[in-house]
């Protein structure tokens, strides 16, 4: 018989958390109650975490008689019957992971549950709630007065807000990846699977459930997109060291999925977004991309259609396709501290290579093949250049890349002014979309795991015949995928990937002989529970990067929204902004505890106490920081120590720590300069910022605002930009190259000038130059590196002692060798901070 293939499913599914004074032992079942493993933790440890898993599968009655030796040997007198030795703590459905502060560890643990979609009799759940548990006991434990301030801060990301997990599909990954990796050849699963069958159990055994033909059921354990896993941190330190039935990954964003009825024929729609946990953040504080390629608001959205009649991997009909948002993929952020609803956009770093856009694109290659469509629906004609800025740099940076692209693997860059269209009365927004996603979707095709239907053949359609993607024998791959972005990416985003969405599933539907054409209409029952799927789509991603509700909905772009509409279009307006002013940053520091992006350690500054979380999320950028602050500042500190900073020849390097002119410019230095990079932020633009009224005229000599600094002062001012004090040239080099040249030397150049120029006999081997003497006579002089060469011997420079210090204190720098900071260091340090940011 075949060899059936299924993926493995976690034997862990129901857990019990037992406390002992001296442990924690935490058992798992699968959902039968038939099998169970232990887990023991360690609670005398105060700060390290050591767990113990035996690997064994234990029978119910194995584990009662466990639970019945530990509950007689933890007694505190042998044979007393009025007390336990062993309590129930907990029960829970998974463990979300291990976390650890400044005191011992914690665990995570998920206590209530709730389904949420189906797909292919896997089943979806949602945490509803978790109980966070400290391990080490009261007697071993060592307290820190900042602990409780680190688990208010963990605790205020919200696990119960949009955390999705499941038992036995993986979630990182999308249906036709783990569909892929099922229809694998029988020949490697047997070969490659044994080893995990051997370790892994079934949880249907034992409940009656028998295997077609009694074949033999492989396992399938692929590894989970960690860039969509929320939790890996937690379980990383527990990863080596259990079974893989204990790791259960959680991904954070949406999921929904609702129940169509084709003549009785029941077809399920199911919507999942993945959010990226890296360059995770709230919208004023992470924009634009990091120096891993890695973008804010990174959300892969999937609509799966499947036929519920049959509710089986191998034997139903499942179709999928995938779409992506995200930011610009450039180094641009907004400075909300203006407190303006429209903060200027500004380009923090230039990027003439498009290093860090080629870093992201190369990822979605990687991820989803060719071609990349990018939709960008930014404004492109302002009175002011504000969201033309991006464009501008992503269409320049786009056209370079394709350089170095075949032809066929380009990357397809669609821009439309979608704010433009909206404003127009004569102008169809959804119509203008509706184009656009037909050719997007002709483009990449989409995933069906079974072959053309046979009316297909007998009812052919000019639509289907220009279908793209790949075809293979068992159905239909989607080849490439389409990255749709605004500034937020969230309104007119959401109504973007609504439309390509809607189009797509006609052509699902069709492909699963559900239509006759692969074409759906407005006001249809499909089409309308389509659309409130995406709009409590686009609702929960708003909610969570932007912190109110979509402000422009889909019916608003169709101009047949309620006039009650526009009054909740203020109030969502008025509650993103004060959520971006008031709650963002709090909300930050909570992702970055959460994600690791931050670990606290004993003597290093606080996660409050960093003025910015730029370096945390920028890691590439600590590389070319200095051990010793004095390596590449000068001991008098200016105001501005970039070497980009304009200087006049004639000003000297004097101090500005006690001038009171110079620290007035200070403060408009530090606004200008761009000798750091300003912490990253995130737009503060409201649905004014989104839709924005905005005229269409162009203004003429519109100012680009690039970051480039600018300095500016007037003629009258007596107050001198500063110029930094090095080291004269002389001291360090011996020689001063701003003097004169000296006769003996201009004589020797003068001389080796003529004798380049005169005609002379030439040896392959070694160059000999011959010379006249004063006397007339001849002379052979070869011209070497031998210390009786004395006229073109060279004198190394003299270098002093300090000098030579700072530079093998910068070489032991690049090599990863720290040096301690000393008095003056910190002391020069913290006027430069002061100087900068205060």
């Amino acid at each position: 018989m075949p060899t059936a293939a299924a993926p493995i499913i976690s034997s862990v599914q129901k857990l019990v958390l037992y406390e002992t004074r001296a442990r924690y032992f935490l058992v798992g079942s699968n959902h039968a109650e038939t099998k169970y493993r232990v887990l023991k933790i360690d609670r005398t440890e105060p700060k390290d975490l050591v767990i113990i898993d035996d690997r064994h599968v234990y029978t119910q009655q194995e584990v009662r008689e466990l639970l019945g030796r530990l509950d007689l040997g933890n007694r505190t007198k042998m044979g007393q019957k009025g007390s336990s030795g062993l309590f129930r703590a907990v029960s829970a459905f998974g463990v979300v992971g291990f976390v650890r502060f400044l005191e011992g560890y914690y665990i995570v643990l998920i206590t209530k549950r709730r389904k949420m979609a189906d797909i292919g009799g896997h089943a979806i759940y949602k945490i509803e709630d978790t109980n966070m548990i400290y391990i080490p006991n009261d007697s071993v434990r060592i307290s820190h007065p900042d602990e409780a301030r680190y688990l208010r801060i963990f605790q205020n990301v919200d696990l119960s807000s949009n955390f999705y997990f499941s038992y036995s599909y993986d979630l990182s990954h999308s249906l036709q990846y783990n569909l892929t990796v099922l229809r694998m050849p029988l020949e490697m699963l047997k070969s490659e699977t044994t080893q995990t069958r051997q370790e892994s159990f079934d949880i249907f055994e034992d409940e009656g459930l028998i295997t077609q033909g009694g074949s033999g059921v492989f396992g399938i354990c692929s590894e989970p997109y960690m860039k969509y896993v929320w939790n890996g941190e937690l379980l990383d330190i527990i990863k080596n060291a259990v079974h893989r039935d204990w790791l259960l990954y959680i991904i954070h964003g949406f999921c929904g999925q609702s129940k169509l009825l084709i003549y009785g024929r029941p077809v399920y729609v199911t919507l999942i977004a993945r959010r990226s946990s890296k360059f995770a953040g709230t919208r004023f504080l992470k924009r634009g991309a990091n120096c891993e390629g890695d973008v804010a608001n990174e959300v892969e959205t999937e609509q799966i259609l499947c036929d519920a009649s049959v509710m089986s991997f191998t034997a139903g009909s499942y179709s999928s396709y995938v779409q992506v948002r995200g930011s610009v993929p450039l180094y641009w952020s907004q400075d909300i501290s203006t407190m303006m609803p429209k903060p200027p956009i500004t380009l923090d770093q230039a990027d003439p290579f498009a290093h860090v856009a080629a870093l992201h694109f190369d990822q979605m290659l990687q991820r989803f093949g060719s071609p990349i469509i990018i939709l960008n629906l930014v404004k492109e004609r302002e009175k002011r250049k504000h969201e033309r800025i991006l464009s501008e740099e992503l269409v320049a940076a786009v056209m370079y890349l394709n350089q170095f692209l075949p032809p066929e693997h380009t990357i397809i860059y669609i821009p439309w002014d979608m704010a433009k269209y909206t404003k127009s009365k004569l102008c169809n927004v959804l119509d203008r979309l509706n184009v656009i996603a037909e050719s997007v979707v002709k483009k990449t095709g989409f995933f069906v795991n079974r072959p053309d239907s046979y009316c297909s053949i007998l009812r052919p359609d000019e639509k289907w015949n220009e279908l793209g993607g790949c075809v293979i024998p068992t159905g239909r791959l989607q080849t490439g995928v389409l990255r749709t972005n605004c500034v937020d990416c969230l309104d007119r985003t959401n109504t973007a990937q609504f439309m390509v969405g809607k189009c797509a599933l006609a052509y699902q539907l069709y492909s699963l002989g559900l239509i006759d054409k692969p074409n759906l209409q407005f006001d249809t029952d499909a089409v309308r529970l389509f659309e409130e799927l995406y709009e409590d789509h686009g609702d929960t991603l708003s909610l969570q990067y932007g912190g109110s509700q979509l402000v422009h909905r889909v019916k608003t772009y169709r101009k047949i929204a309620p006039w009650t509409q526009h009054s909740k279009d203020i109030m969502q307006t008025l509650s993103r902004y004060y959520s971006n002013a008031f709650s963002d940053a709090d909300r930050q520091d909570s992702i970055n505890l959460f994600l690791g992006v931050f670990h606290p350690t004993e003597g290093k500054p606080h996660l409050w106490e960093l003025p910015t979380d730029f370096y945390l999320h920028h890691k590439n950028t600590m590389r070319l920081l200095p051990t010793r602050r004095s390596d590449f500042m000068p001991k008098t500190v200016g105001i501005d120590p970039s070497p980009f900073t304009v200087r006049k020849p004639d000003e000297t390097g004097k101090s500005v720590l006690g001038n009171k002119s110079n620290r007035d410019e200070a403060v408009l230095q530090r606004k200008t300069a761009a000798s750091a990079p300003p912490p990253p932020s995130e737009e503060a633009a409201s649905s004014s910022s989104e839709d924005d009224s905005g005229t269409d005229r162009e203004e003429e000599g519109s100012v680009s605002q690039r970051s480039t600094p600018v300095k500016m002062a007037d003629s009258g001012d007596s107050a001198k930009v500063t110029e930094n004090v090095v080291q004269p040239m002389k001291e360090v080099y011996g020689i001063n190259l701003s003097d004169g040249l000296l006769e003996e030397d201009l004589s020797i150049y003068t001389r080796f000038v003529q004798l380049g120029q005169s005609q002379h006999r030439q040896d392959k081997s070694s160059q000999q130059l011959y010379s006249r003497c004063p006397d007339g006579v001849i002379k052979l002089t070869p011209i070497s590196a031998f210390s009786q060469d004395n006229i073109y011997e060279v004198q190394p420079p003299r270098v002093d002692r300090k000098s030579t210090e700072i530079f093998q204190a910068h070489i032991q720098a690049g090599q990863g060798i720290t040096q301690p900071l000393g008095k003056e260091d910190t002391s020069m340090y913290r006027e430069y901070i002061r100087n900068r940011y205060l």
